[in-house]
């Protein structure tokens, strides 16, 4: 493998790892705004991310369905992780930064596992499976 292959691909990981922090985090706004869970809304996210990926990793298939899956599984555990960081923060009486860090990621994780019901994992699953379908799709030619 040549140095170029090597940091591209570096960089593709990175940047899906990303576009998935970043939709977990405007799911968390949108989440706190209607202030209900939306767990629904790991589809309509999924799809997004997937055609982000699709239209920049070249050749669409295996590789860009892989980095929408894990970016869409990333998304919806970072909103949880998010929505349990701003209960301790209100419950507390602390800034959303101030209770996270406090807080720690294990014990954000484990209060963000214990909210999870069935339905939040089945959502979370089948936003995984439609990036990976649409992500591993050929784009059509016009």
């Amino acid at each position: 493998m040549s140095v170029r292959t090597v940091s591209l691909s570096v960089f593709v990981l990175f940047s899906a790892a990303m576009l998935g922090l970043a939709a977990g985090a405007v799911w968390m706004v949108a989440a706190l705004y209607l202030r209900h869970p939306l767990p629904w809304l790991a589809l309509p996210i999924g799809a997004l991310l997937a055609w982000t990926i699709r239209a920049c990793v070249r050749p669409a298939g295996t590789v860009a369905a892989l980095l929408a899956a894990g970016a869409t599984l990333l998304a919806a555990f970072y909103v949880n992780m998010l929505i349990a960081g701003v209960l301790i923060a209100g419950n507390m009486g602390m800034g959303l930064i101030a209770a996270m860090r406090t807080a720690g990621v294990g014990m954000l994780w484990q209060l963000a596992r214990m909210a999870l019901s069935p339905a939040d994992m089945a959502c979370a699953v089948l936003g995984m499976l439609l990036a990976a379908w649409l992500a591993w799709r050929k784009p059509r030619r016009r």
